[in-house]
């Protein structure tokens, strides 16, 4: 469950002297996910809406080219679908800027039916923003009554930091209702002020919720449960291998998912999970991340393998 934009990539052109597009992808960062979930085989569906303009019409046949379920997706007239501009740096890292409308919800829209073995993915700006906030804490509160997994992913912006104190509720909100809460340093260090991981987990994310994965971009990931810290480590990648990162976060999180899918790993699991559980959750969700930071898409490719 998310929002759509469309991602217009730019990199500077050394020959010309300016930043030209040299991609343009339907996105978001549920989306992203959603996407090379379908993409790996994983049967799945994509709770969100954009404009009835040829974005949006764009976005849904993505979805469904891609194997996506979109029976919960809808495209609504007098919205204006959203448009991301992300310039990259020379190591293929993203500044963005955001032009879209308020998210705001719409009547009538059915949502699913959950089941224990299904998993929520959700998160960013999308998941605690006014407009929206009726929609996610009853598909939210849909899924946990059911026996769902819920996977939640910080992914704070510093755009949004004027917000923060407002927000910080519905936040603790979402990781109070979640099995699994992800978060960057970047999130923390925005929100916190920290990247101390330890002392997030302790102070930030222990009193809602037991399991907790901090990630580095390139770094060390962390993964906290039943009273445990596990180390992991993500292989560097060669700069001159990197096209763009944008989308290595989401990708990992759709590998994990993917990995929790097809081990029949359910919410009432979690709990029990071992290192060994953890390691091949991590490796995976890093084999996704890797992936797509060596492409100029957002996604891993048709058929992906892992």
């Amino acid at each position: 469950m998310g929002e759509t934009v469309m991602d217009i990539l730019f990199r500077h052109d050394t020959v010309q002297g300016t930043c030209q597009p040299f991609s343009a992808t339907p996105g978001g960062s549920s989306f992203n996910s959603i996407i090379s979930v379908g993409r790996a085989g994983i049967p799945c569906a994509f709770i969100g809406y954009a404009g009835n303009d040829r974005i949006g019409q764009q976005t849904l046949d993505y979805l469904r080219q891609n194997h996506v379920q979109t029976d919960w997706f809808r495209l609504y007239d007098g919205m204006r679908s959203s448009l991301a501009l992300a310039f990259l740096d020379s190591n293929g890292d993203a500044e963005y800027n955001f032009y879209k409308d308020i998210p705001h919800l719409q009547n009538n829209w059915p949502l699913p039916d959950f089941t224990p073995s299904d998993t929520l993915l959700f998160g960013s700006y999308y998941a605690i923003c006014n407009g929206m906030r009726q929609q996610v804490e009853t598909v939210v509160q849909n899924a946990s009554q059911a026996g769902a997994t819920i996977y939640y992913d910080i992914n704070f912006r510093r755009t949004h930091i004027n917000e923060l104190e407002a927000l910080l509720p519905v936040i603790q909100w979402n990781m109070q209702h979640s099995s699994i809460v992800r978060g960057s340093a970047d999130d923390f260090d925005i929100m916190f002020g920290t990247r101390d991981a330890d002392q997030i987990y302790t102070d930030y994310i222990r009193p809602y919720c037991q399991t907790f994965i901090y990630t580095s971009g390139a770094g060390k990931i962390l993964c906290y449960a039943n009273g445990r810290c596990m180390d992991f480590h993500a292989q560097a990648i060669p700069p001159h291998q990197v096209v763009s990162t944008v989308g290595a976060g989401d990708n990992f999180n759709a590998g994990i998912i993917c990995q929790l899918i097809r081990n029949k790993i359910c919410k009432a699991d979690i709990p029990t999970l071992g290192t060994s559980d953890y390691a091949s959750l991590i490796h995976t969700g890093i084999h996704f991340a890797s992936t797509v930071c060596r492409l100029p898409g957002n996604n891993v490719p048709e058929g992906f393998k892992y």
